[in-house]
């Protein structure tokens, strides 16, 4: 009986100091001030539910539109070409299939039904292009301003300490991706107290990641880097070939790989593409460029000014009018063993070098 009484005492003892540990570690959470809350509807909050909205932007080369993606797998019929689509790097697939002729007049045609993730994650079963071209109708054009903060990442996992003021109840979230810190944000009630355990890391456009310590921090990050980036809302899929391109890169392609040939070129919407057929073209770190033909050599110049997708190649050879121009660099392609680079001027005037060397 003693021993059932001393058990009893030391089973009562242990629940009440539980109960005070828990009742002081919930006082302390509710004591959190309020700038280091997440409360619904507020700025902060608005903030981060648009940095994590759905950017349905990355595959405007299939659906033209910002405010939904298609769901994968995908299959479509790229210029008579089947291309079944897995993940982002897919796309590149599809626009490299367009890249190969210079006419401009690409067709795309997509296997329904496809499903659709709209901007809040919700998905739509789609069966026929015209349904897709009416929900595409009611995104914002291209380049208008939209919600979506695509300048900024969060860098997961995430944590947050959630406690309900109505049952008392205090429990932890772990968030791995976008879409689950975005349901998070819209379910939070009025009556929840919502911490975020710092420090959380973010990732701006150029790839820097940031450490964050507070709410205040977090907010002032996401409004200062927010329109640090072009959010590439338009549906040009070749504007931004060149985003990490620099003269550098350009020159130890073309310096460093030899007989350079040209398989694609176009004046004044004029094909030329086997005018050339047999040159062998040879960039020199000097700036000059040698031509060999027939047993006949020709020289000219190169240069280049600009960064990324701005950067423009002048090309003066003499004995060669058709490949002369200040060109601007569209691309540089690595894929399928072979190097490409694509120059352009305007829809009419284009110019492709290429070679085995990768």
């Amino acid at each position: 009986m003693k021993t059932s009484f001393k058990f009893l005492c030391v089973l009562l003892f242990a629940s009440a100091v539980v109960l005070t540990s828990c009742r002081k570690e919930e006082t302390e959470f509710i004591e959190t001030p309020p700038e280091d809350t997440l409360e619904p509807n507020s700025t902060i909050a608005n903030l981060m539910l648009r940095t994590v909205t759905n950017d349905g932007s990355h595959d405007n080369i299939l659906d033209a539109a910002n405010c939904f993606n298609l769901k994968f797998p995908i299959t479509v019929t790229a210029n008579a070409t089947e291309v079944v689509i897995n993940n982002t790097s897919d796309y590149d697939k599809v626009e490299s299939i367009f890249d190969e002729e210079y006419d401009d007049v690409n067709d795309l045609e997509i296997t329904f039904p496809v499903t659709i993730i709209q901007s809040d994650y919700s998905e739509v079963v789609i069966n026929s292009n015209s349904e897709l071209t009416s929900f595409a109708a009611t995104c914002n054009g291209e380049n208008s301003i939209d919600d979506d903060i695509e300048c900024v990442d969060f860098i997961y996992p995430i944590s947050a300490s959630i406690f309900n003021t109505n049952n008392e109840i205090l429990s932890t979230e772990v968030f791995t991706g976008d879409k689950a810190l975005y349901n998070f944000i819209t379910a939070i009630l009025p009556e929840d107290i919502v911490s975020i355990d710092f420090p959380i890391f973010i990732e701006l456009s150029d790839t820097t990641q940031l450490q964050i310590n507070s709410m205040i921090e977090l907010k002032s990050s996401i409004e200062n880097h927010q329109n640090d980036c072009d959010e590439d809302d338009d549906f040009d899929f070749d504007d931004d070939d060149c985003n990490h391109c620099t003269q550098e890169l350009l020159a130890e392609y073309l310096t460093g790989c030899q007989d350079w040939y040209v398989d694609k070129l176009k004046r004044e919407s004029t094909d030329y593409n086997a005018i050339y057929e047999g040159y062998d073209f040879n960039f020199l770190s000097n700036g000059t460029v040698s031509v060999y033909w027939n047993s006949t050599t020709v020289y000219g110049t190169w240069s280049m000014t600009g960064t990324a997708n701005n950067i423009t190649v002048d090309i003066d050879i003499p004995a060669l009018t058709l490949c002369n121009n200040n060109w601007e660099l569209q691309e540089i392609n690595t894929t399928s063993g072979l190097t490409k680079v694509d120059l352009i001027l305007d829809l009419n005037d284009r110019l492709r070098y290429r070679n085995s060397c990768n």
